[in-house]
């Protein structure tokens, strides 16, 4: 796209604008102009050529280790998308679709007492998912609500905080941290991957009840997405800095709500060590588009395979 044409300076103006409400932080953006001509922009021409090939919703899956920067990434490409392509594009998030407190309090009684923190695979509203993203492919679309959740009160938001969706898309960005990852081999789950498993899943029955999980309802959902996208961290231990930070942004944003300490943290990442890896080892390969963060949290490059 022409830098000199209008659009192009549109898409500019209102993308440079989120970007600053997005820096709540002392940590700003860096490139921003750079990023948008090499990743977004090709992003969301490879969105509208899949798109145009048979004008029908298209679910776009982007997926990455927490903190990865999804959902500011859904927000620039849902911009580009109606700024420079006119397509309407609706995001909603994985962890929107978590069960209630109840629902995994019940749960951790019955399989093992790590399913009671939101996260794996098991402790997501399968069925409500499913549901959702049929209906957004549908062409007999009905108007429906998606729900939210609230991270600092770890339960589901009220309904009227739910986001309505009353006009059928042309692009669906489903986000989230385990989106379109596959399955490991059962061979894989033998040795526990760090302390959480060591000591709270001895006899393996949380790893192996996940697994089961992906391997089944999940396989379901991921097999709707059309094209995936992969943020691919330099290695694990970005997560928890990155995840760190999202927690600093997110005590400054939601206004006294609880939010994690560091110790906390490092903890609550052990719940999504082992699938975060087997991603960085699988998903360079099976993702449509791979995007390489470097090590200051910037977009380094782009492969479409």
């Amino acid at each position: 796209m022409e830098h000199s044409n209008p659009k192009y300076q549109k898409i500019k103006k209102k993308y440079l604008k989120f970007l600053s409400s997005q820096e709540v932080m002392s940590e700003p953006f860096r490139d921003k102009l750079g990023q948008l001509n090499k990743f977004f922009l090709p992003i969301c021409k490879m969105i509208e050529d899949d798109y145009l090939k048979k004008r029908i919703t298209r679910v776009i899956g982007l997926t990455g280790g927490q903190g990865t920067g999804k959902s500011t990434i859904s927000n620039i490409l849902k911009i580009i998308l109606k700024e420079a392509h006119g397509l309407e594009t609706v995001i909603f998030s994985i962890d929107d679709f978590y069960k209630t407190f109840r629902e995994r309090k019940i749960l951790s009684k019955k399989i093992n007492t790590l399913f009671l923190t939101r996260g794996v695979p098991g402790t997501h509203d399968t069925e409500m998912l499913y549901k959702c993203i049929k209906n957004l492919k549908n062409k007999n679309f009905k108007k429906f609500m998606i729900p939210k959740f609230d991270k600092s009160s770890d339960n589901r938001s009220p309904k009227n905080k739910w986001l309505k969706i009353k006009k059928k898309p042309n692009i669906v960005i489903f986000e989230g941290w385990c989106v379109g990852v596959e399955a490991q081999k059962n061979k894989d789950l033998i040795i526990p991957i760090n302390k959480l498993e060591k000591q709270r899943d001895k006899k393996k029955i949380w790893r192996k009840q996940v697994n089961l999980e992906l391997k089944k309802k999940y396989k379901k959902i991921f097999h709707l997405i059309d094209k995936l996208i992969f943020l691919k961290v330099p290695s694990f231990k970005y997560v928890f800095k990155w995840r760190l930070l999202q927690e600093q942004k997110l005590r400054i944003t939601s206004k006294g709500k609880k939010t994690m300490t560091a110790k906390e943290i490092k903890i609550f990442i052990m719940f999504y060590e082992r699938l975060t890896k087997h991603m960085l080892k699988t998903l360079p390969r099976t993702a449509d588009t791979v995007i390489g963060i470097d090590e200051k949290h910037r977009l380094k490059s782009i492969k479409f395979n």
